[in-house]
């Protein structure tokens, strides 16, 4: 079985993971979220979104969160930007690197950005070059690659398609998204063979919800196929509010349990993580969604 010595996280839960929370939390304890995962090692952190707040509250004021960051060597911010506007004000709070995303299903897309595939790909050309010229990094998302709520079974075929028009705009790295959780893993497999032949391996990163509990083997497959990025999510923050049911990313403790296990580095100190989770736990009022994280606790706390 042939592993990565090493793996990336992105951590997401302080965007993707919030901005599906019922509860909203101000910038400042964002922020702070943010800080307290720096502390547990994570080194590229979604930290917010430049959308509108009218349709995603949760992720108002994402330049008060940037601009309470300080600049830590070796750390990146990440915001998510949809559109030109969203650019614009990226570029107005000093965003070093931005998200994109494109779905590969038309319902979805419609739903979700009131526009087609082509369309979208088409915005998007206009938000990478305006970052090229603000040289800005650019990361890109592909939606529903393993499922999508209106249209069930995705062809791994159109996933591709979306994954190298978005690496031919300069994206640095495409992070394939099981939006909905409902991936398997032959399936998950067949998906990353088939992106593979249009984008190289290096520049994948897997993004896998874990709806039916399958995140963590689906992430297992695709290290053994040679992906060393994995997006997640502290105490399996969010879910999607487009895909109804959806659950979280897989949880940062859970993916970062699994690899110390399996001798892979993650930098990651589980229980500052542990501690992070604790703090937005805190603020939500909500119970955890990770198992690592009970477990760990528990056992702290002499639980049998």
């Amino acid at each position: 079985m042939s592993l990565p010595d090493s793996v990336r996280i992105v951590e997401v839960g302080p965007r993707d993971g919030l901005q599906n929370e019922s509860k909203q939390v101000s910038p400042q304890v964002r922020a702070e979220l943010v800080e307290r995962l720096v502390f547990a090692g994570l080194k590229h952190i979604e930290v917010g979104s430049f959308v509108s707040p009218k349709w995603v509250p949760q992720m108002a004021d994402s330049a008060k969160v940037l601009a309470a960051l300080e600049d830590v060597p070796d750390v990146t911010y990440s915001v998510l930007v949809p559109n030109m506007h969203g650019m614009g004000n990226a570029v107005e709070a000093g965003a070093k690197e931005i998200a994109v995303f494109a779905a590969a299903s038309e319902t979805f897309s419609q739903r979700n950005t009131n526009c087609s595939i082509g369309e979208s790909l088409e915005r998007l050309s206009l938000v990478a070059a305006e970052a090229a010229r603000h040289k800005i990094a650019v990361r890109g998302y592909v939606s529903c690659v393993l499922g999508c709520p209106y249209e069930g079974a995705v062809n791994p075929d159109m996933v591709a398609s979306v994954a190298k028009q978005l690496d031919e705009l300069g994206c640095f790295e495409i992070s394939l998204g099981d939006t909905i959780g409902v991936g398997t893993p032959k399936a998950a497999e067949r998906l990353i063979e088939t992106v593979a032949t249009d984008v190289p391996l290096d520049h994948l990163a897997v993004h896998f919800h874990d709806t039916y509990g399958q995140a963590l083997p689906n992430t297992l497959v695709a290290l053994q196929l040679g992906i060393a990025t994995v997006d997640t999510s502290v105490g399996g923050l969010g879910g999607c509010p487009y895909a109804p049911g959806a659950a979280g990313n897989v949880a940062t403790e859970e993916v970062a349990y699994m690899l110390s296990g399996m001798g892979i580095t993650t930098g990651i100190d589980l229980e500052r993580l542990l501690a992070a989770g604790d703090f937005i736990d805190g603020r939500l009022g909500r119970t955890r969604r990770s198992r690592v994280a009970e477990a760990l606790r528990a056992s702290a706390n002499g639980g049998g």
